[in-house]
């Protein structure tokens, strides 16, 4: 009984795949050449970008004209300070950080 389970949900979860994949392929693709002139932004601008991000999603919902992440970036440090500044790894979320200790 068990393998019929496992089997079913391995043939669901393939299937799943096989769909993203055939429908990912059909996406369009956005031309950033000119986002990609001038300024590069490093890791205190993605450090900023990170911090506004849940204010750039809003601002992105209702224009064109907003983006959460800067498409010409300078790679690894970018996406590190982005990552700090989004809270990504769960820094300045728990109790311990505005000093209450739980019981």
């Amino acid at each position: 009984m068990q393998k019929q389970n496992t089997k079913k949900y391995t043939k669901l979860i393939l299937m799943m795949f096989i769909a993203a994949v055939v429908l990912s392929s059909c996406a369009r693709n956005e031309v950033i050449d000119e986002c990609l002139q001038g300024r590069t932004y490093g890791f205190f601008y993605g450090l900023i970008h990170g911090f506004l991000a849940p204010l750039e999603f809003i601002a992105m919902i209702f224009g064109d004209k907003y983006t959460i992440y800067a498409p010409n970036n300078s790679g690894a440090w970018y996406a590190f300070g982005f990552l700090l500044g989004s809270g990504g790894w769960g820094f300045m979320g728990g109790k311990s950080f505005c000093g209450r200790k739980s019981k």
